[in-house]
């Protein structure tokens, strides 16, 4: 199997992410887990071989049970922060994503079997815009109550 593209880098690393957009009824898909407060988006770390398409396409199957297909790139966010999981708590983590919208099957039902790179539990949930709850990426609340066809880049720096 390929490895995670995470790189030591430094004193901190890199990663190479992909995220899913998967909008349903005004309302999209995130993922949270056990031992964190927060929402984030479905997808995760592109495998060495792999291409961001067929990282994403893998990532929501593994986390939703569904093979989807993707209509378009939407996004792309550079994102300097400090890591929170055990094995890279306090680290500087310089991570690059993209995010692709999905095209979303009508009889869509999500079941979540994944769990994170320390094995604590992932559940899915639908949110809006304007939830309450802290998510990621926070450029959610506002990109997609009126999605374009165009891609945005989008730089957040948290050090």
């Amino acid at each position: 199997m390929n490895s995670d593209m995470t790189v030591p880098c430094d004193q901190g690393f890199i990663n190479i992410r992909v995220g899913a957009i998967i909008l349903k009824d005004g309302k999209f898909l995130m993922v949270g887990n056990e031992r964190s407060d927060y929402l984030y988006s479905v997808g995760g770390r592109v495998k060495f071989g792999e291409t961001a398409q067929e990282a994403v396409i893998r990532e929501v199957f593994e986390e939703t049970g569904v093979k989807m297909e993707i209509d378009r790139l939407g996004f792309i966010h550079e994102n300097y922060f400090i890591g929170d999981s055990p094995a890279k708590a306090g680290k500087l983590i310089y991570e690059i994503s993209f995010f692709f919208y999905m095209k979303v099957p009508d009889d869509f039902s999500p079941v979540s079997d994944s769990f994170t790179e320390d094995d604590s539990k992932e559940y899915l949930t639908w949110i809006s815009p304007n939830e309450k709850r802290q998510f990621y990426p926070e450029f959610f609340r506002t990109e997609l109550l009126h999605p374009t066809d165009s891609v945005r880049h989008f730089l957040t720096d948290e050090r």
